[in-house]
């Protein structure tokens, strides 16, 4: 049986048509990009679904960035309202 994932008003059939809808997210923003308030209300919805939200999303969230990871990948940076920033995976939270 698959299991449909929703990550706010998206849903998506399998876990694969969301890791690609959130790699096209990942990937029409430049290395220190701000995200926009569209696309931040989408992983708004995401990291609250990490396994580690609480930690990751701290005193809350303020903005998102993409930045540069190990290995010369990308990924998400969530900068939170007292000025700290964490990366987070997004295939972690699927």
């Amino acid at each position: 049986m698959v299991r449909a994932i929703r990550i706010g008003e998206h849903a998506f059939e399998k876990k694969g048509a969301a890791e690609e809808f959130l790699k096209a997210i990942l990937y029409k923003y430049d290395i220190g990009d701000l995200v926009d308030a569209k696309d931040s209300e989408i992983l708004s919805e995401l990291l609250h679904r990490h396994p580690e939200a609480l930690l990751k999303i701290g005193p809350g969230i303020e903005s998102f960035h993409v930045r540069k990871a190990d290995f010369g990948t990308r990924c998400f940076y969530v900068t939170r309202v007292d000025g700290t920033e964490e990366k987070f995976s997004a295939r972690s939270c699927l």
